[in-house]
């Protein structure tokens, strides 16, 4: 009776396993949980993109982006030698609806991706154990990039087929929704890359229509001024009366575009413990952030992203949500601010005031704080 060729001894040997299933077998090992590849190239729209949103100013105070406008415009930029862009997603999908947190005004919200350890550590170690296996394995060069970094990484993720560029302008995944933290290996590797990923938004403006701000002149297309996110963390300045309202609770950054995504009911929770939201993150009320000075602060927020803007800014958003919470019983934790060593703090309490007691109450006080205030921004709130 002839064997089977089920017969493991009689089975054709299918030979080594292609370079690219290997690296991204260890990737996933790694944890990550999408793996494309693609050229060290960009379509000629990404850069088109880039020079339209810096030309209209749509950058803010972010200066960087026009200083390093031509590294992100081409990775070959960046580094002449690449031959090849390893793009990497790890999943930071939520247990629960983050826009509940909204409806909580004696708590401030933070963004889903900085409750837990700051994303850029996490995501920086295991592109470097997976990059330093690379070259020990095929003695190759690598640069392992993380989004500080002026990498264009969406676009890349689009080309690599991880998934594409949304009408909210940030990557939505077929299997993630809109919750993947993007990294980035280059490498002097020759790798075939991938497929790029189709559009798949379709008549969709769920993100669009649920921004609060109104940040988004157009589908694909994100004015960063007006966005809470960038106000809320990029925003070295006063933030404009237009916004204040607008902004809520929101403490830091914002999940609303995201969190509306209709590809987020293909996302499974996080997997990686250490996007695990810290207890104390999510349950510290308004009064007792406001109180934190300078070494609080950081002590507070040690080991998360929210650490990187700093005291002054991180309290000015947090005058704003008490401004905001209608709650006149948390009017002498904004007092407390009122005579604060940043004026941006004390700007932002001297408008919470105003909106948490009488017209009367507040003209009382401004004529005692106007003449010892010495920052004209802050005079000039006292004097709304």
């Amino acid at each position: 009776m002839p064997s089977s060729i089920s017969d493991p001894a009689l089975r054709p040997d299918p030979g080594p396993l292609p370079r690219k299933d290997i690296i991204r077998a260890r990737a996933r090992a790694e944890g990550f949980d999408s793996v494309g590849f693609a050229l060290p190239r960009l379509p000629a729209r990404a850069a088109e993109e880039l020079n339209l949103f810096l030309a209209d100013g749509r950058h803010g105070d972010m200066d960087w982006m026009e200083t390093k406008r031509a590294w992100r415009a081409d990775p070959k930029e960046l580094w002449s030698n690449a031959k090849s862009v390893i793009t990497l997603g790890l999943n930071y999908a939520p247990e629960s609806d983050p826009l509940l947190a909204l409806e909580n005004r004696a708590r401030g919200a933070i963004s889903v991706y900085a409750q837990g350890k700051d994303y850029h550590d996490v995501v920086k170690k295991k592109l470097k154990r997976l990059a330093s296996w690379m070259a020990k394995e095929y003695a190759a060069d690598v640069k392992v990039f993380v989004d500080t970094a002026p990498v264009m990484e969406k676009p890349l993720a689009h080309e690599s087929g991880i998934g594409w560029q949304g009408k909210h302008t940030n990557l939505v995944s077929r299997e993630f929704g809109s919750w993947l933290f993007l990294g980035s290996i280059f490498t002097t590797l020759e790798l075939e890359p991938d497929a790029s990923e189709a559009d798949h938004c379709g008549s969709c403006r769920n993100c669009l229509d649920v921004c609060p701000t109104n940040a988004f002149p157009e589908p694909y297309r994100l004015d960063a001024r007006r966005c809470i996110s960038y106000l809320t963390i990029e925003h070295k300045d006063h933030i404009a009366p237009e916004f204040r309202e607008a902004i809520g609770n929101r403490i830091y950054g914002c999940d609303d575009c995201l969190a509306v995504c209709p590809w987020n009911k293909f996302a499974q929770d996080a997997q990686e413990l250490a996007f695990a939201p810290r207890a104390e993150l999510v349950t510290t009320t308004l009064a007792e952030l406001s109180a934190l000075d300078d070494a609080g602060f950081r002590a507070f927020f040690r080991g998360s992203p929210v650490k990187r803007i700093g005291r002054d800014r991180f309290v000015r958003n947090v005058m704003i949500a008490l401004g905001n919470s209608r709650d006149s019983s948390l009017v002498s934790y904004v007092e407390a601010r009122l005579n604060d060593d940043s004026p941006l703090v004390r700007a932002m309490a001297v408008w919470a005031l105003g909106r948490l007691v009488p017209a009367e109450v507040f003209m009382r006080k401004a004529q005692a704080q106007r003449s010892l205030e010495t920052d004209p921004a802050v005079t000039a709130e006292w004097t709304v």
